[in-house]
């Protein structure tokens, strides 16, 4: 057993070193051939890059002049993506922002200053010169007699007659009213209106735009009462009591425009053609000429 011990060790021996040479060179081979694949990959990954970079490169000719300047300044995705944004909200402020209301139909602009210059329609005096009385107005309380067509008399208070109101964004007015005396529908295209009755009871209301379907929303009002007309809405209001009644206006703009409805249609200079008007409220275009003569 001792003669044939060391001769088998040898042989096991062998084989453990064979086995051993095999399995390395096998890795070998695999490690070369990953290193091959990898060497391939690269050269594709160089191959793309390259074409992106030549697609970025066409793509940045096409682009504006400050674009480009923008890319090549800030080379960090997220600086580049803030400048962007950035010269985006200073070339186009419209689109975060909308101009402010306008306070008069018309602003016809002129080629020289010497023209004037206006601030909502009214030259400002120098503030150092201003004093209280440019803030004050009087005489709201004294009744006024309502002799118009319609039986009501407005007692505006806009900076026209309180000249501290320009540029403030208010304006206010009362209404005296005869028994049956009417604000005819109208619409002011620049302002809210808040109505409070100070005396006698109104009939008042408005009407929605074509998308809400024309409703009507009215109320009674007595004494105390308000209601808000929002901008731009026909509304109107008629007294229903049996005596004069007194309400007062407030508005979110010093001048909040005046379009009443029937002057405006039957009264404009020149007249709208009677058969225009005829086909638009469906009446005969004798009655249309027999309005027109009345505004």
């Amino acid at each position: 057993m001792r003669g044939v011990g060391p001769p088998r060790e040898r042989d096991l021996n062998q084989r453990i070193s064979g086995a051993r040479a095999r399995t390395n060179k096998t890795e070998v081979i695999r490690n070369d051939e990953e290193a091959k694949k990898q060497a391939r990959n690269g050269k594709k990954d160089e191959a793309s890059g390259t074409g992106h970079e030549r697609s970025r490169a066409e793509q940045a000719q096409n682009l504006p002049f400050h674009i480009n300047l923008i890319q090549k300044v800030y080379a960090n995705e997220e600086s580049y993506l803030f400048a962007i944004l950035s010269l985006l909200a200073l070339s186009f402020p419209t689109a975060i922002a909308s101009d402010p209301s306008p306070v008069q139909d018309f602003c016809v602009g002129v080629n020289t200053p010497a023209d004037g210059v206006f601030v909502n329609g009214k030259f400002c005096k120098d503030p150092k010169l201003a004093t209280v009385d440019d803030f004050f107005f009087t005489g709201l309380d004294r009744q006024r007699v309502a002799t118009n067509a319609v039986g009501t008399n407005v007692t505006p208070v806009f900076a026209d007659n309180l000249p501290g109101l320009n540029t403030l964004g208010i304006a206010f007015a009362r209404v005296d009213y005869a028994p049956n005396g009417l604000i005819p529908p109208h619409t002011h295209p620049r302002a809210s209106e808040f109505l409070i009755v100070q005396e006698g009871t109104l009939f008042a209301g408005f009407v929605s735009s074509d998308q809400d379907g024309n409703r009507l929303f009215s109320k009674i009002l007595n004494k105390g009462d308000l209601i808000v007309f929002p901008v731009g809405l026909i509304h109107f209001h008629v007294n229903v009591g049996r005596g004069p009644a007194v309400a007062f206006t407030a508005f979110n703009s010093q001048n909040p425009g005046l379009i009443t409805i029937a002057k405006t249609v039957f009264g404009s200079n020149p007249r709208i053609n009677p058969n225009v008007l005829a086909k638009a409220f469906q009446l005969d275009p004798q009655i249309v000429i027999s309005l027109q003569t009345k505004f």
